[in-house]
């Protein structure tokens, strides 16, 4: 947007310094361009009357016009309260006022119609709206808008009269000067293939609507801009990544077939079949490989992995795998070293529990090339860690690694940066992964090994708490073991502390003749691993655990989940604890305990739980319930960023704004025909500072 854009809002009609300060502070709002684009959050249809017989409480907001009958002020100091009865010819109601009582009394005329509106409350028989907008009815005969716009405001902004009606009013005047300012940002043949309004009107409409329907194209041209540039930006990163990023070719498959012949455990399903493909043409093209894979707990990504390795150890290079923590380092050594030692090859473990001894041994056959295939955690970024040819770098659950830790692993071979191999089990669904990963190439494997047995969940209330028991009982019969698992409050270590401890009595009590482990957060990594190990053993039959049970610890034994407290976890946090068993050929069990009142998000969250074992649509109805920003923790809420558009609804929008930016970079990778040059404009205006939250290399 032009410098008219960056005009402080100060010099704003109706704005001035005093209320700019409070724009400043409450919303971040300081200049033109950032207050036309604070957006309205919905809109209130002002063209319907109720009669006061047809309010119910489903209704969101009503408009009805009425009499007053009488006034009376209730209550004494904080409590008072201002209340109004009026009445039309089907029934009566009540207004309540809580602040501001003198100022509305003055307004309150006995006996003349005024129109009210408001959010409608049943208190016993009677209806009543707390704080109404009013006003006379001569005034309303006036022309009005068909839908007024709502924004968003605060408690410090409202105290200064700048409610959502307050702030309309000063946008009114806004775009109205802006108006003949605003620039198109696409090109023609964009705005005519997508049906888009132009982005003038676009604003106008988005604020002060004439109808319904061109509302309608207003948001969707503007939510389509929106995610045209950020995709755009992220093409633009990978193009340039793929471009300069030359990859070492890695195209020899001689392991690999004899892999296949002799070894190979089960068959590949078809989904791992096609990921295999998809990594082979990037480790062969002479690009730099950057892919994400996602996949299920237990879906074979490791498996895959696996022969990628095969891949570059043929062609002459080595590998590494990097993960987050010791337990899943070393449970990547145990399950890979029985097919590298099948296979002839080299490898070993590098965490922070390896001897000196040991050390010396891994760098010096690292830098000899003897040692094909490492395993580690944050301990492979050492600076002592050097290899003759790194050629594959696989990365396990991406999101607990920080940009500059992986940086170091890529600068591990100065002629070729690394082929890059990411996997994460969080199930990320396509418009986030899209979004948060759109310079990376997404591989899914929406596939399960045959002979897994789906987990069955149920939810039970804490009334059902002997018929579990009963139920566990019988499984440790079978020769099960069994997780409970309880919730991690973070504001209180103590009450966490008091409900594990509870918990292991009344487990310990109610199950006296088995041996039971307990782990927690402020257990000492020694102690912790003690009790962990005694479980992998079989030594414990129970385990009793807060949320430390590790992502992925692998105890093909344990066919049993009971979750404690389960509406106090988030779905995908329930779903990754559920991954924890099913691991073994049994039939596996998860078990839900609430207590009986639960919210409505939680029985959202507990019905998605128990109706399906599929990650990728738990992830959707995640990202319905809490929004893109939650679901990805702070290191991501660059995705707040987003004014208009929304990752869990618009996905459609998301995806056709992505080919748009796709198709433009193919004609013209480097915005240079003169068609493309508001493009461009665009482009550098938009912060200079803008997040990237994709960045994986």
């Amino acid at each position: 947007m032009s410098s008219f854009f960056d005009t402080k809002i100060d010099y704003l009609r109706g704005v001035g310094p005093q209320k700019a300060v409070l724009f400043n502070k409450e919303l971040s709002i300081f200049t033109y361009g950032e207050l036309i684009q604070h957006y309205p959050f919905r809109y209130e249809d002002r063209t319907q009357f109720f009669k006061i017989k047809d309010i119910n409480e489903d209704l969101e907001h009503v408009q009805v016009v009425a009499k007053i009958r009488s006034i009376e002020t209730i209550g004494e100091g904080n409590r008072k309260r201002l209340v109004a009865h009026i009445f039309d010819e089907t029934g009566e109601m009540e207004l309540t006022w809580f602040k501001g009582i003198q100022w509305v009394t003055k307004k309150l005329i006995i006996g003349v119609p005024f129109v009210f509106f408001g959010k409608p409350n049943k208190y016993g028989r009677k209806f009543s709206i707390a704080h109404p907008e009013m006003e006379p009815v001569t005034a309303v005969q006036e022309e009005k808008s068909f839908f007024q716009p709502v924004y968003p405001t605060t408690e410090k902004l409202r105290a200064k009269f700048l409610d959502s009606k307050g702030i309309s009013k000063i946008m009114e005047g806004l775009v109205q000067v802006a108006y003949p300012q605003i620039q198109e940002t696409m090109p023609e043949d964009i705005l005519q293939r997508f049906s888009l309004i132009s982005k003038k009107e676009a604003v106008k409409q988005i604020h002060f609507p004439d109808n319904p329907e061109i509302l309608k194209r207003a948001r969707f041209r503007l939510k389509f801009e929106e995610f045209f540039f950020v995709q755009l930006r992220l093409l633009k990163l990978k193009l340039t990544r793929t471009e300069k990023s030359k990859g070492q070719i890695l195209n020899q498959t001689e392991l690999l077939t004899k892999f296949y012949k002799e070894h190979l455990p089960f068959q590949l399903t078809e989904a791992q079949k096609r990921v295999v493909r998809e990594a082979f043409a990037d480790m062969k093209s002479g690009k730099q490989m950057n892919r994400l894979i996602q996949g299920d707990v237990g879906s074979g990504k490791t498996m895959v992995a696996f022969i990628c390795i095969l891949i570059a150890i043929s062609s002459g290079a080595q590998a590494c795998l990097m993960a987050p923590t010791e337990i899943l380092a070393n449970q990547h050594h145990e399950g890979l070293k029985e097919y590298a030692g099948l296979m002839g090859l080299n490898i070993a473990l590098l965490t922070g529990s390896t001897k000196k001894s040991a050390r010396k041994v891994i760098h010096e056959t690292l830098l000899s090339g003897e040692l094909h295939i490492i395993i580690g955690t944050h301990a492979l970024l050492e600076d002592v860690v050097q290899f003759k040819n790194l050629g594959l770098a696989i990365v396990d659950e991406q999101h607990r690694f920080g940009v500059a830790q992986r940086a170091k692993l890529w600068a591990k071979n100065e002629q070729f940066i690394p082929h890059v191999l990411v996997m994460t089990a969080t199930p990320i669904p396509r418009t986030l992964a899209m979004t948060l990963y759109g310079d990376l190439d997404i591989s899914v494997i929406d596939e399960m090994p045959a002979g897994r047995k789906p987990i069955q969940t149920v939810h039970r209330y804490d009334k059902d708490r002997l018929k579990v028991f009963g139920f566990m009982r019988k499984q440790i019969q079978m020769g099960r073991q069994i997780y409970v698992v309880y919730p991690l409050i973070e504001e209180s270590a103590t009450l966490d502390l008091k409900n594990l401890m509870d918990g292991f009595e009344s487990i310990s009590r109610a199950f006296p003749e088995y041996p039971v482990s307990i782990v927690n957060g402020n257990m000492k990594p020694a102690d912790k691993d003690f009790e962990m190990q005694r479980f992998v053993k079989g030594e414990t039959k129970i385990m009793v655990a807060t949320t430390v049970i590790e992502v992925g610890v692998n105890v093909p034994n344990a066919s049993v989940m009971v979750v404690e407290n389960a509406e106090r976890f988030g779905l995908s946090q329930l779903h990754q604890l559920r991954g924890r068993v099913g691991r073994g050929a049994d039939q596996s069990y998860c078990i839900l305990m609430t207590k009986y009142e639960l919210s409505k998000d939680s029985r959202v969250r507990l019905e998605t739980m128990v109706r399906t074992n599929n990650g990728f649509e738990i992830a959707d109805v995640d990202l319905k319930l809490r929004g893109p920003g939650d679901l990805m923790g702070t290191q991501q809420s660059g995705l707040a960023d987003l004014l208009i558009a929304d990752l869990s609804k618009d996905a459609p929008i998301l995806t056709m704004a992505r080919d748009a930016a796709q198709l433009l970079l193919q004609d013209d990778p480097d915005l240079s025909l003169p068609n493309h040059a508001m493009v461009l404009r665009q482009i550098k205006n938009q912060k200079k500072h803008a997040i990237n939250w994709s960045r994986i290399s």
